[in-house]
Parts: C-alpha cells; structure tokens; sequence
C-alpha cells in the first residue's frame, strides 16, 4: 500500500470519527523542556522531577526519538519505561506532549529492510547510524510506523497526564530519490498534466530535443536542467512531506481525546515544507527556534518564526524546541547566555504570539553527536545559572502567565511569501554564489530578501503577518510586501492588480511577475500582467556589485547610498521615479519608482537595495498610508511587541539588546509593568536593564 493510498483511509477515517479539535485557546503559558531519562547514565527520574517541580516547569516532552525502546525487536512492544516517566510527570503535576517515535528508525528495521534508507541524486545513498536517513514514502518505512503509532496511541491516548501529541520529527524529504519516489512522482505529474504532449508544452521540452512520447520516457531527476521539471519537483517534495504528516495526524487523530491537541516541531527552514498542506489536521503550529548568543543575540530569529507560523493558522503557536545554554554537533560554537538573556528570549516569543517555550532538553547528553548542544542541566546534572534563570522565568510566569496566553494580533502589515519562488530561485539564480547547476536549496530568497524586509519591519517595531499565494485574503492589510515574485500564475497577479485598484498599497522587488506558475517566462512585456499597476515596462536587465544612487535621495549619506546585484532597465509610463543610478550608462533608468493605481499605489525596488534605503522606503511608505505608530519612534536595540489578551487588555512588550541599561519615554495610556506590579503613566522613562524586558498592561 502507498502513501497516496494510506492518505485516503485515512482521510476516511478522519471523516468517520469525525474532527476532534483541541480548544484554540490555552489557559495559561507551557514552560518546559524535551525530557530524556532512557539517556541517563544513571537513574535519576525521581530527582529530576523534584527539581523541574522546584524551578516551576509545567510541561515536558517525551518520546519521540527512541522508537527502539518501545519496539526493542521486530513486533515486540514494550511500555513500561515509558509509564513510569509519564504517570511520575502526572503525579507532579507537570503535563506531557508525547511524540510519534518515526524520525529515527530502530536497527532492526535497517538490518531487515535496508531499502527504507535514503538515495540521493547522482548514485549517493545513506547509511544507518544516524537520523532521519529514511524514505517517508517508502511502503514499508510506512508499514512499520503505522504499526508502532497505531500501538503507542492504543496504549496512552486515554492517559490524564498527555496534554498533546507530536507527528514526527522536523520532518523534511531530506534529498530522496528513490525509484519508487521517482514512480510517485511520475504519478503525480500524470494527474496534474495529463497527457505526455500536454507535458511537452507546458515544460518546454522542445528545448535539447528533450520531448518525451510516454510516460516511461521521463528521465530521473538526477542530471535534469529543466527549469519546469524542476520546479515540480519541489511542489512534489513538499506534497509528499505533507502527506506523510497529514496521514500520521489523522491516525493520532483516531485515537486522542477530544481535550488533547496534535503537532509537529517543524523548522525554520520554512521555505521547505508547505506548512498550511502539512499542518491540515493538526490542532496547533509548533516550531523548534535556534539562534545566535551573547553579543550576536538579536531576537530575529525568534520574530520571524513567530510571525511566520502564527500566520499559518492565523493563532498561537508552540515552541517545542529552544536554546538552553549552547549548540552544536561539536565544540566550535559554544556561546552560553548572558545573564538576562535566557529569560529574555521566552518573553520574546511570547511578544509574538507563542502559548509554550520549551528548550531541548532537560539535560544535556553523555554520549553521541550533541554533547555539545546542552541542557539546562550540564553535564554535571546539578541546577547551575540556566536552572536558575529559568526557575526565576517559570515563576514569573505562575504570577502572570494568565494575563499573556492566547495573545492577538491584529497587523496591517503583510508579507508575501512564495514557496514556488524561492525553489526558482534557487535553481535560477541571480546573485553572485548562486549555483545554476547545483543545490535547489540555496534559499537567498527567504535567508536575504524576505529576510531584510522582515529585519527592517522588526528593528522599526512594526507588527507584521505572513501571507500565502491563493491562501490568504490580501484585503485584511493596507501594506503588502512583495519579494521578488518570480513565479506567479496570470490569477495571482490579477489579486495583486484588484488589490491595488481598490486601494491596496505594495512595495514590491525585482523579477516579479517574469515567469508563470510553471516556471516559464512570460511572452511579453515585463512585469507582465502587472504592467499598469506598476506603471512601466523593460526589457533589459544587468547584474553588477555595487551603484551609487545618484543625488542620494533617500538621505542616508555615502555609506548607504547604495544598490547592488541586480538592476532593472525600467521604462516609466504612468510610474513616478523615486531614484536613479548614479552611471554612465544606466542613469537614465529609475532604480525605484511609485505608481498611482485605482486607489491604492505600488512602489517597485528595481534592484537590491541597502537596508538604511529599504528603511527609509518603508517608514515612509508608512507614513504616507497613516499607519506610523509611536512604535515607530523606538528603534532597535530596543524593541517593542504588543498585542490584546484574554480581558481585551493591551500588553506590550519591551526588550533590550545590548549589554547597557538603556532608557525610553513609554507614549500610551497608563498601565502596570507585570513583573514588578509598578504602576506607568504616559510620557513616563522607563529604563529597561541589559538583556532585559517589560511587560506593561495598559488600564483600559
């Protein structure tokens, strides 16, 4: 049976048993970690245990990476070890996610069944000893992990003490390529085109003499430039990744209490997984965060997961893994916390929605590749600065947590991204290290363009949504950031053009609109169908390192006055230039222009620009629609998030980045700072300590 065929009974199932869907909303913050006691070198569950109670933690995480423990031979089960961790957690009071065990296979599944293992592209192939070397598609990789979740799901669903499940394990593809994945995807690509000849058209296959007269003429991925073939191969990728969550979920579905909620730790590689497909049955977003320490501490990375995967569902979300104290599968990055900034981390990702904070792990490990990626505890297990920052962490959260669950955002800003886009990217690209014939997962799109966009609305506290081709309603913003969309279909653009017409404003980046949603360059005019909404039309375009913009027109001195990699010979109609080069040559073609459309306008970046102009572009951009703030009078290293909670109450968050105590005139209503129960009145300087945060809920 196959993936497809077991989606399907599933699916069947789901519909039988009908959607039993965990309450949206939580009624406090989950502060815990990933618990491991089957790693101990010693037995120590009851000491562990008074220690969490001690430091306050209320939920841990258990299971999912042992499946040999609870299948130590092919069909033979074995629950007690586990029992003993959970009805001991329950006992405490502390609430536990179990996990579905699948991301790393026992070694008698490898020993009996090598070709569950992964191949790769160009005849390489993975070999046991390490994790998440299998084909998720693989029958009889499926065979076997229906088996153990059917057994798990039978024997602790009913349990009081498991609060939640989680399906898999970061899951990803991982670079498969075997033959019955490429079967898979010669099956897929028959359902959507239909016809060999229809195939030819739509990729191009004329091009070499590449066109293929049946099915089983289609080459394997392996030596393929076809941009077309390419570019579905990552949809395929992505359907296949969300299929096996989907058919993981909806058996953990058969069996959970109606009070009991399904997840997934995914990543922040978020241009991999198509996160809505995936995350169909499950009850909540999570995602496991990680990011840099001491000075390079930031808090990036933290706003753009949350923004990101709140905006999936449009609600909280869960981190299921964090930083503790370092990372790393060796010792050449260890960057333990400052003072401040364990603490400071959780309430940044409570200041962008997150109900839960969990680290990985407990303690850290004796034996393996993450000895190095430690714990709270250290390998010496005895509580030491983290336990106690996090104890101080968890209290604080006993006192207030109520007043900071389920916390709403309401944004008007949003940015567009596309998964279809970066993957053409990738194997399209323009900028320099880019590999035409390489890697499909480069991803200068999301780790450079969507990311300075989303730093420069960070660092300027301006509260941002992501939102998804043919997957969200563009109407619910006044400003839509649009990085180079270059895949798009004709009815996409044609959202993007009634968005603007109708009042709608954008700020949208180079190469959007130059291929169709198969990857093929449009016979026309550039951008296309959003020729008179952006007011112009080229037909040339060059790469270079670096240009001045001539007369510095966004004032942001020698410095920053300047663009680079890609530019875009812009030939205005009804467009307003903003700038131009400062070059011989290309000085008489606008590098940024305006356009007034309908009732609504879009400004169109005709190359990469440095993050002073991107920030001078949008806070004037905010400016000119009303939707500056006093927010935007604070700036990085301080940062301020905010949003309504439970009593239709406003928090907000403030958070500094530096290792200096630093001061700010706080601009609303009056209100109480939480963690000291001061009363705030408005116009008041507050001065926030190094790596510090406040918490003000204003009196409404």
């Amino acid at each position: 049976m196959n993936l497809k065929t077991l989606i399907v009974c599933a699916g069947l199932i789901f519909c039988l048993f009908g959607a039993k869907a965990q309450p949206e909303k939580f009624d406090n913050i989950l502060y815990g970690v990933a618990y491991y006691h089957e790693y101990m070198p010693e037995e120590r569950l009851d000491e562990d245990i008074r220690l969490m109670k001690e430091a306050g933690i209320s939920v841990v995480r258990v299971g999912e990476s042992t499946w040999s423990l609870f299948e130590p031979r092919d069909g033979e089960f074995e629950f007690d070890w586990m029992d003993r961790v959970i009805d001991k957690m329950y006992d405490a009071g502390i609430k536990v996610i179990l996990g579905t065990p699948t991301y790393s296979i026992p070694a008698w599944l490898w020993h009996k069944h090598p070709e569950v293992l992964l191949e790769y592209q160009n005849g390489g192939k993975a070999y046991y000893g390490t994790r998440q070397n299998m084909d998720i598609t693989n029958p009889t990789f499926l065979f076997y992990s229906e088996r153990i979740i059917r057994k798990i799901m039978e024997h602790y669903a009913q349990h009081p003490g498991i609060v939640g499940y989680q399906v898999d394990n970061e899951t990803l593809t991982r670079g498969v390529n075997n033959e019955n994945y490429q079967v898979g995807f010669v099956n897929y690509l028959k359902k959507k085109f239909k016809t060999p000849e229809n195939l030819n058209k739509i990729w191009g296959l004329n091009y070499w003499g590449m066109t293929i007269d049946g099915w089983e003429e289609l080459a394997p991925r392996d030596g393929i430039t076809n941009t077309g073939y390419r570019l579905e191969w990552e949809r395929f990728n992505r359907k296949s990744l969300a299929e096996f969550l989907t058919w993981q979920s909806a058996i953990v579905k058969e069996y959970k209490r109606d009070d009991q909620f399904i997840m997934q730790c995914f990543m922040t590689s978020v241009e991999l997984v198509d996160q809505h497909a995936s995350s169909e049955l499950m009850d909540v977003m999570g995602v496991n965060v990680y990011h840099d320490q001491q000075d390079n501490l930031t808090g990036k990375e933290i706003a753009f997961a949350g923004d990101y995967f709140r905006s999936v569902k449009n609600r909280n979300y869960l981190i299921t893994e964090t930083n503790a104290q370092t990372m790393g599968w060796n010792s050449r990055i260890q960057q333990p916390p400052y003072p401040g900034q364990l603490r400071q981390n959780v309430y940044a990702h409570l200041g962008s929605g997150a109900n839960m904070v969990e680290y990985w792990h407990w303690h850290s490990i004796h034996y393996g590749q993450e000895i190095y990626w430690k714990g709270i505890l250290s390998h010496d297990l005895q509580p030491n600065r983290a336990y106690g920052e996090m104890s101080k962490t968890a209290h604080e959260l006993q006192d207030i947590g109520k007043k900071l669950v389920n916390l709403k955002k309401e944004n008007k800003v949003a940015i567009l991204f596309s998964h279809d886009s970066n993957a053409a990217l990738n194997f399209m690209p323009f900028n320099k290290g880019g590999h035409a014939w390489g890697p499909d997962h480069n991803s200068f799109y999301r780790t450079q363009l969507v990311a300075q966009f989303h730093s420069v609305l960070y660092e300027n506290n301006v509260g941002v949504d992501f939102i998804f081709p043919e997957k969200s309603d563009f109407e619910d913003y006044e400003l839509i950031i649009i990085p180079a969309l270059y895949v798009a279909s004709d009815e996409l653009l044609q959202r993007i053009n009634d968005y603007v017409e109708n009042g709608g404003h954008v700020i949208m980046q180079f190469k959007s609109a130059f291929s169709d949603e198969n990857s093929m360059v449009r016979p026309m005019l550039a951008p296309g169908p959003l020729r008179d909404a952006c007011g112009f039309y080229y037909q040339e375009f060059t790469n270079f390192d670096e240009l001045a913009l001539k007369d510095d027109p966004f004032n942001v001195g020698d410095k920053d006055n300047k663009v680079n990699t890609w530019g875009e010979y812009l030939i205005c109609e009804t467009a307003t230039p903003l700038a131009y080069y400062d070059h011989k040559y290309f000085n008489k073609y606008p590098a940024i222009t305006v356009n007034k459309y309908g009732k609504g306008s879009l400004l169109y970046e005709g190359c990469m620009v440095s993050d002073a102009i991107q920030e001078k572009i949008i806070l004037k951009e905010l400016e000119d629609i009303n939707l500056k703030t006093p927010d935007q009078d604070i700036h990085w290293p301080l940062v301020t998030k905010s949003g309504t909670n439970d009593d239709g109450k406003t928090i907000r968050y403030y958070y500094n980045y530096t290792s200096e105590a630093k001061e700010f005139v706080y601009p609303y209503d009056n209100g109480t700072e939480l963690l000291t129960d001061k009363k705030v009145v408005k116009d008041q300087s507050l001065e926030i300590e190094p790596w510090g945060v406040l918490i003000i809920e204003n009196i409404e």
